[in-house]
């Protein structure tokens, strides 16, 4: 399905008009007197490297320094679990069932930025810098409700939510005194992902890498010193990850906000008078919506199979999570080139190069395949190796091992479906990502889990993931080949009308 798909893609994106020239119509005009000729002119030199830098080069500098931030990034959430290994198997489970409200609020605070992201880098593509700056104010405004609403949930919700997953004290315990404080102080994250998508829309990634690495990097330092009492801090246990964990966050934050004061000259926010925009804010989340679903889908998912497996152990429930931290590795570089995707898609989209558009796809969903088969290969040759980062005990090998090696076999699937649902996001179709992802998801990888485990095998409950992204592929090429004849294949044409 997928060669088919690809094939017909590159068929498609090879055709050329008669002169085999670029559409005149796509061609900057200039801007129009009264509407900001200057700034315009500064703001072209600085933003048409997304529509004209060799594309290969141009995704590359634009997703690395995100891809590198993204695996730090990733280092942290796995050093986090493996000094809570380090007190014992129940705090170790507690962080995993924690997974999906945290799961959430990123789901909610990226799935904003992301929004931002595509809706301004479009805006800028199509010369609307009024517009743009108005989409990024909004976006700031609602990345401080939504911080509301998770500062009240962490306040009344997460002593219930622990009981609807387990009767152990223990686990209650350590969950409450973890979660609660990721939520409460959870405004460093979408301080972090907006101002950091601000970067990105404007084509300035290598910024958010210093941004990332340098939450990152505090959460490792300060994770064994707050929970194990160094330095003369106390011994704050499961506590002190959370600590440092929403410490991390709040300092990448400020300093994303500092990038983008000095730096991001193609922004300018007026915060005096400033009043919501229902029309902005409403763009913003069509964009943004199936982005926050999908990403919410993979919370309830693993709600779903936590309660599935632990009704065999604990400890299956502790290797899921510890799966999920350790598949971060292999997927965040993914997300990371999809972030430098995004924004090239979408300008080019909105400056009528269509040549471009096909091309930065094609490139994006062959190197996000290539990454994923190679994070296959390692998850098969080194289970063991990787469990015993978490000092894995005999029981969780023996349900680890067989974990890893049949959930990873669906990985090079997973590559393909993530770059395109992604382009769907940057072309205005995000909704077909969010259908995808809910048919994965919830109508047939969580319904196949339940019917595997009444075999009582554990290891068969594995196989409803590769099961899934069989589905998902299938679904993911028919709305490629949907939006290439409806979308893609009629870029510029309005251009080269006007």
């Amino acid at each position: 399905m997928y060669f088919f798909a690809r094939g017909y893609f590159w068929y498609r994106a090879g055709r050329k008009t008669k002169s085999g020239e670029e559409n005149p119509g796509n061609r900057f005009r200039g801007t129009e007197p009264g509407k900001g000729a200057g700034m315009a002119e500064e703001v072209m030199i600085k933003e048409n490297k997304m529509g004209t830098q060799p594309l290969r080069s141009l995704l590359l500098s634009m997703s690395l320094p995100i891809m590198i931030s993204m695996i730090v990034q990733a280092l942290y959430n796995v050093v986090d679990s493996i000094f809570v290994a380090m007190i014992e198997e129940d705090a170790l489970t507690a962080v995993s069932l924690a997974f999906p409200v945290q799961n959430l609020l990123i789901a909610v605070s990226v799935g904003t930025a992301v929004g931002i992201n595509a809706l301004l880098a479009r805006y800028l593509g199509e010369k609307e810098y009024e517009k743009a700056n108005a989409v990024a104010e909004n976006g700031v405004f609602m990345g401080i409700v939504c911080y509301i609403l998770f500062l009240i949930a962490g306040l009344t919700c997460i002593t219930p939510f622990y009981r609807s997953q387990t009767s152990s004290a223990n686990i209650i315990s350590y969950g409450e005194d973890y979660l609660s404080i990721i939520c409460i102080v959870s405004i460093g994250i979408f301080i972090q992902a907006i101002f950091e998508k601000l970067l990105q829309a404007t084509g300035k990634t290598i910024y958010t890498m210093f941004t990332q690495g340098t939450g990152a990097i505090i959460n490792i330092i300060l994770d064994p010193i707050l929970i194990f009492g160094h330095f003369g801090f106390p011994q704050m246990g499961v506590k002190g990850a959370a600590v440092a964990t929403v410490i991390g966050q709040c300092i990448a934050g400020i300093l994303a906000v500092f990038l983008n004061h000095k730096v991001n000259k193609e922004i300018r926010m007026r915060l005096k008078g400033f009043r919501p925009s229902l029309s902005v804010i409403s763009h913003i989340y069509m964009i943004a919506v199936p982005t926050i679903v999908m990403q919410a889908i993979g919370s309830v998912m693993v709600y779903g199979l936590n309660r599935i497996l632990i009704v065999f152990s604990s400890t299956a429930t502790a290797v899921f999570g510890v799966y999920f931290k350790l598949q971060s590795f292999i997927f965040m570089p993914v997300f990371g080139l999809n972030n430098g995707m995004v924004p090239i898609v979408a300008y080019n989209y909105g400056a009528g190069k269509k040549d471009r558009v096909i091309k930065t796809i094609r490139l994006a969903a062959f190197y996000g395949i290539g990454i994923m088969l190679a994070g296959s290969v390692i998850m098969h040759i080194f289970p063991r190796q990787l469990l015993m980062l978490f000092d894995a005990s005999d029981l969780m090998l023996q349900i680890g091992v067989p974990a890893l090696r049949i959930i990873s076999l669906c990985f090079g699937f997973a590559g393909y479906c993530i770059v395109i649902g992604s382009a769907f996001q940057a072309l205005g179709h995000a909704w077909y990502s969010m259908f995808v992802s809910i048919a994965r998801q919830l109508l047939v990888l969580l319904p196949v889990a339940y019917l595997l485990a009444q075999t009582g095998v554990l290891n068969m409950v594995w196989w409803s993931f590769p099961i899934a992204e069989f589905m998902s592929v299938g679904m993911t090429t028919f709305f490629l080949i949907k939006l290439y004849r409806k979308v893609i294949s009629h870029i510029g044409e309005e251009k080269a009308g006007a």
